[in-house]
């Protein structure tokens, strides 16, 4: 297979990403031909998958507005993928062109593709770091640049959780984030589970199983399991509820089905 020229050396072109699937779903350009295929045999059992995402952005660009408009300037971004259209940094900036945004990732194609788009912007940077092992990202140099941690932080964990396994104690590492933060910060979070999906938990599993496969586990959690991630912040009305109704842009009776899978929230630090 072409190496492209976005794509950086030493990834293994052959093994699909999630970050890259997901760019998949959303009608982006930055994936392969393993990560298309991986996509495609998800949605033999969700077809509604790319609504979902579609969903799922949507909710953060509504989310990061309101954060704005409360006055924060300072975003961290932790699983923040391939950027797109309508990215934090974008959105943020354009309500308040001093709001500085820090992205993470583990991924070496969203790294590489992160810093060429953010190139020239002395306000958004990405750090190559991992949700599982939050003390790496509290000390790296980028986000120590972009950061100042004594002032109130968005810190945005979008579809990210989903993806760690209950072995690697993600409730430890967003404690760990949390207690990082001043008073008045917020947390922006999504999550998937079996809830609200438009389709049986069998036939969902399908799709658990195709992530499975790829050494991604996709790992599904009960809206009560979602809340504990809340624990030490107070729920920004509407609380914790499907993405579609956080709060809702258009009627909800003209939303697609699948736009209410999962859960998103929004919580404040006291």
């Amino acid at each position: 297979m072409e190496r492209p020229a976005w794509a950086p050396q030493g990834i293994d072109l052959t093994v699909p990403s999630v970050s890259r699937i997901y760019d998949f779903y959303l009608g982006g350009s930055h994936n392969f031909e393993v990560d298309r295929e991986a996509a495609r045999k998800a949605m033999e059992f969700m077809p509604g998958l790319p609504k979902i995402m579609q969903a799922n952005r949507a909710f953060m660009r509504r989310a990061v507005r309101f954060a704005a408009d409360e006055g924060i300037t300072q975003f961290l971004d932790i699983g923040s993928g391939i950027p797109t259209f309508g990215n934090v940094h974008e959105v943020a900036q354009a309500a308040n062109p001093e709001a500085r945004v820090a992205y993470v990732d583990h991924d070496p194609v969203a790294v590489a593709h992160s810093r060429a788009v953010l190139a020239g912007n002395d306000r958004a940077g990405i750090a190559a770091a991992d949700l599982r092992k939050p003390h790496d990202i509290l000390s790296s140099p980028v986000v120590g640049e972009l950061i100042d941690f004594d002032r109130p932080v968005a810190l945005l964990l979008v579809a990210v959780l989903h993806f760690v396994e209950d072995a690697d104690d993600p409730q430890c590492a967003v404690d760990t984030l949390r207690d990082a933060l001043a008073p008045g910060s917020l947390v922006i979070l999504t999550h998937a589970s079996y809830e609200g999906v438009p389709l049986s938990e069998e036939r969902v599993g399908g799709t658990v199983g195709v992530y499975k496969s790829i050494k991604n586990p996709l790992v599904m959690r009960s809206r009560e399991e979602v809340a504990r991630f809340f624990e030490g912040y107070g729920m920004v009305e509407p609380g914790l509820v499907p993405m579609a109704e956080w709060p809702p842009e258009t009627p909800l009776s003209q939303e697609d089905p699948f736009a209410f899978s999962g859960f998103a929230g929004v919580g404040r630090k006291a």
